[in-house]
């Protein structure tokens, strides 16, 4: 069986470290997910995510231009940010994420919140997913040290994905 997100209940967040001393909060506005699952407990389901990266929103238009750059995602030439997983394992799914044409492979530690059918009668289903990668990694190598020696920018970025889907 498919099941479609729903997007008002659903979101794409990222944050990394600043200077060392602070963390950067940010989102996707624009992203779409689904799920292929034989049954509501998801063993063996299928799950795709798509992020729009020109949607990025750090709620600084400055700082948004900078990620959108070629310096990090050069979202010109590499729109789309994606995950495709499939071999979910107790708390954790495996796949690949996509991000500036770099695929790698990734687990993700995911918290299923169960099934539910709601009062209009739609079957729902509730995931927490996250992770944490190297920036570098994908190819989004911009880099300053400040006065001190400190990294303006960590390398890891840890990843929350909050995903709700209705059943078709």
């Amino acid at each position: 069986m498919r099941w479609i997100l729903d997007k008002s209940h659903s979101e794409v967040q990222f944050k990394v470290k600043h200077m060392l001393i602070s963390t950067i909060s940010g989102d996707f506005t624009e992203f779409d997910a689904n799920a292929l699952s034989d049954n509501t407990d998801f063993k063996n389901a299928e799950f795709e995510l798509t992020a729009n990266v020109d949607s990025i929103n750090t709620r600084n238009d400055e700082r948004d231009t900078h990620l959108k750059s070629d310096d990090f995602f050069n979202a010109s030439d590499y729109p789309v940010l994606s995950f495709t997983g499939g071999n979910w394992v107790g708390d954790t799914l495996k796949g690949e994420i996509s991000i500036k044409g770099v695929r790698k492979s990734i687990e993700l530690a995911v918290n299923f919140g169960g099934v539910i059918v709601d009062s209009n009668g739609n079957t729902r289903a509730g995931f927490e997913f996250s992770d944490e990668i190297n920036r570098k990694d994908f190819g989004l190598n911009w880099s300053e040290v400040t006065e001190n020696g400190g990294l303006v920018v960590s390398d890891n970025v840890k990843s929350f994905v909050n995903l709700e889907f209705i059943k078709q």
